[in-house]
């Protein structure tokens, strides 16, 4: 019988640890600021260790919005941003120590309208990789970790007890 209990114990922790595995490798969502905006579009930036992530919406719900023309300048250097499927674009950092802040300027064409939106490129949220979500999800796993393992130890305690 005590062969049997500790299989299940044996089973639960390595599904757990792979469950822990997978949760944690899998990438934070960027939190996007507002840097500029116009009367028709929102400019929104986040800091990633990858680059800048931009993205452009309609400040007022409505229509979706397709740009036609999406050019980018740091500090008064140009910059190449790369489309992404979540509509967001992506301009990476030339160098290992580039600044990470600076102006940011943007020309984005859209429904026939060219706009010039300027704005301060946005420092790195927190200390984490990721900004601050990402340094609290890595304590929220820590903690249910603990937790789990709390609980694993107490009910191995209780078994051996009752047997």
């Amino acid at each position: 019988m005590p062969r049997m209990l500790r299989m299940p114990t044996w089973l639960a922790l390595g599904a757990l640890a792979c469950a822990a595995q997978a949760w944690a490798a899998a990438p934070a969502a960027p939190t996007f600021v507002p840097v500029a905006h116009s009367a028709l579009v929102t400019l929104e930036a986040a800091n990633t260790p990858e680059g800048l992530q931009l993205r452009v919406r309609r400040t007022q719900a409505g229509a979706p919005l397709s740009l036609t023309q999406f050019a980018v300048s740091i500090d008064g250097t140009s910059a190449a941003a790369t489309p992404r499927g979540d509509g967001s674009w992506l301009v990476t950092w030339p160098t290992a120590g580039a600044p990470r802040d600076g102006k940011l300027e943007a020309v984005i064409t859209h429904d026939g309208i060219r706009e010039v939106l300027s704005g301060a490129v946005p420092a790195p949220v927190g200390g984490a990789p990721g900004g601050a979500i990402g340094g609290r999800r890595q304590k929220q796993l820590a903690w249910w970790i603990l937790n789990i393992v709390i609980v694993l130890i107490a009910a191995i305690a209780i078994s051996r007890r009752m047997s």
